[in-house]
């Protein structure tokens, strides 16, 4: 499909393809028709600067793509925006991440493939080395937010994005529920028309 979007999923902290969101978001691709190659959910590397370089050569694949990140997806998500000016779909995105990890150095355990990592100074001063300004584009960014996220306080993700598309939904969760519900929202932010969203079927999600 020559007209197909193109689109990297940006996984969080401790995550992996393997999540929820992702592979929801992957069927939901398969099912709509939408060439496999052109969605991109790279395993990402647990150091910031590792990851960057797995992110840069995903965007590099697929040609100006839309970005959807979640939680430090979203943190990646939105500084690659800004240096390839794409458009991000950010999900209880992190803000300022490296404040927030900032003197916790203690071994983490990704949560799908088990995988033990140490964190250092080192992580923290490249996630401070994507640090960028708050972003004003309604048009290029929209962010999703739940208030019932139990890891990052939704309010910093407000007053961060406020110059941009933001959605508030009371409850919820840090994984962000119902998140099949909104693939429809997804899919429309994406590119894809109308006619062709009619043809996803949601119940196949539940």
């Amino acid at each position: 499909m020559c007209n197909s979007p193109r689109v990297v999923y940006i996984h969080g902290f401790n995550s992996a393809p393997a999540s929820l969101k992702a592979q929801q978001l992957r069927r939901a691709w398969l099912q709509l028709g939408f060439p496999e190659e052109y969605l991109q959910i790279p395993q990402l590397h647990h150091h910031p600067e590792q990851a960057m370089a797995q992110l840069h050569e995903a965007i590099a694949k697929l040609e100006r793509p839309v970005l959807v990140g979640s939680s430090l997806g979203g943190y990646y998500a939105t500084y690659l925006a800004q240096q390839y000016n794409l458009k991000a779909l950010l999900i209880n995105p992190a803000v300022r991440p490296h404040k927030l990890f900032d003197g916790f150095f203690v071994e983490q355990e990704n949560l799908y493939t088990g995988e033990r990592w140490q964190l250092s100074d080192s992580h923290v001063q490249g996630l401070a080395a994507l640090d960028v300004a708050p972003p004003h584009d309604g048009q290029r960014f929209c962010v999703w937010l739940q208030t019932g996220d139990e890891t990052l306080d939704y309010c910093l993700a407000e007053q961060y994005y406020h110059g941009c598309s933001v959605q508030i939904e009371q409850g919820g969760d840090h994984g962000f529920q119902r998140f099949a519900e909104h693939l429809p929202a997804l899919f429309a932010f994406v590119g894809v028309d109308s006619s062709t969203l009619q043809t996803l079927n949601l119940s196949a999600f539940e």
